[in-house]
């Protein structure tokens, strides 16, 4: 590694480029119109009412459940994901002066509603030392790490505020932004429909984000680094928030990207004190540790793997929530031609609790497939599916006892 291209811009430096004029430098012209989403639908049907095997190690007590709010599947999400999606339309405007704007809105359906996601403005090519930053203001996703086959988010920080993207550091590029959980406007709101948000109003937590990307750690490895801040204000804009206490809450991860010809491989780590996978959400004495590896190997054209594990070690003031939790997820696919393939997932979690008990659940899948290209990621991609599995959530419901699942189902996903 050559350390001498790790030099910091002085301050000096700094404030020039954001007090430097526009540029006058020709640009492409931006998209004009762009009609874009992610959407699941289709039906699943068990022998034990609507149910999935989610796992446990993203933070819930139970295994068997339908809420999605902020928990991932580390049993494995194939097969095995609730139905919504997420539709948006953005227009691109070039400036006289050559900057390159761009106007958004979304909206999306996880719950029992329609909910405004997002309406925002970006603007590119505003300084001339730095053509490539992209200035933003509005609501919008923000800050959201994700896992693939557990369908996890590590952080996740959507709201409404401003910010700069794709500042260019030299050696990295940094991302800055304020952001403010949108308050759902509903008296007595659960967590879920809070962090989904309804309402225009902000719902007085906030975050203070960061993220250095793009760090070369040689030919084929990057490195991101992110660390976020959150507090409250006062006003409990929010009704039934009971977030807004004073708590402070602090975020940082690593997360490590290689790639190399036959597949690539992602090493998350994140730590947070006083809060979960989100600064917005903010409990006092509450620590999360995550560390996920996930990767792909396709070993030949028909043939490839993707694969998952993770750990997690949570505590609490309250020490029968303290405990470690394991998940491991694994997925052979193999494809017939370039239309038709054919996927099995394996996966299982452990929920390890200090107090004595433990949490348990496995699934496995196969899923035949019809898609627009069909291997790997190709969507949009009908899927024809079985799942088996058990779960036992003796540590948090002795009273349950093991539950035994099977489901078939079809669904579409696409992305486009």
């Amino acid at each position: 590694m050559n350390l001498s291209k790790f030099k910091l811009l002085p301050l000096t430096v700094s404030v020039a480029a954001i007090l430097s004029p526009m540029t006058a430098a020709a640009v492409d012209a931006p998209e004009d119109f762009k009609f874009s989403g992610y959407a699941r639908y289709g039906l699943h049907a068990s022998d034990d009412a609507y149910t999935h095997d989610y796992g446990n190690y993203t933070g819930s007590d139970s295994l068997i459940k339908l809420d999605r709010a902020l928990t991932g599947n580390s049993a494995g999400r194939l097969g095995n994901e609730g139905n919504g999606g997420e539709i948006q339309f953005t227009k691109g405007l070039l400036g006289p002066n050559d900057t390159v704007w761009k106007i958004g809105f979304m909206v999306d359906h996880w719950s029992d509603n329609v909910h405004f996601k997002k309406i925002f403005a970006s603007v590119t090519n505003v300084f001339e030392s730095q053509p490539n930053a992209t200035l933003w203001a509005g609501r919008d996703f923000h800050q959201r790490p994700q896992t693939q086959l557990a369908d996890f988010f590590i952080m996740t920080h959507d709201g409404q505020g401003a910010g700069v993207k794709d500042l260019d550091l030299g050696w990295a590029k940094l991302d800055l932004g304020a952001v403010g959980a949108v308050a759902d406007g509903v008296t007595g709101a659960t967590d879920d429909t809070y962090l989904y948000g309804n309402s225009t109003n902000d719902s007085g937590n906030y975050a203070i984000t960061s993220k250095l990307h793009d760090i070369a750690l040689g030919d084929s490895i990057s490195l991101s680094v992110l660390a976020n801040y959150g507090f409250s204000t006062d006003d409990k804009t929010d009704p039934g928030s009971a977030r807004n206490d004073g708590t402070k809450a602090y975020q940082i991860a690593t997360i490590f990207d290689s790639n190399w010809s036959k597949g690539s491989n992602q090493l998350a780590i994140r730590y947070s004190d006083n809060a979960y996978n989100s600064v917005f959400t903010k409990t006092e004495d509450m620590t999360d540790l995550y560390a996920g590896l996930e990767g792909s190997y396709y070993a030949t054209q028909n043939f490839g793997l993707m694969y998952a594990i993770a750990y997690a070690d949570h505590t609490e003031a309250n020490d029968s929530e303290d405990r470690s939790e394991y998940s491991a997820i694994i997925r052979p696919m193999y494809s017939w031609n370039d239309i038709h393939s054919t996927w099995f997932e394996f996966g299982t979690s452990l929920a390890d609790y200090d107090n004595g008990g433990k949490n348990t659940a496995w699934k496995a899948t196969i899923s035949q497939n019809i898609s627009i290209d069909a291997f790997g990621f190709g969507r949009p991609m009908l899927r024809f599916y079985a799942n088996i599995g058990q779960s036992d959530n003796k540590a948090t419901q002795p009273t349950q006892g093991e539950v035994d699942v099977f489901a078939v189902g079809a669904m579409f996903e696409a992305w486009w």
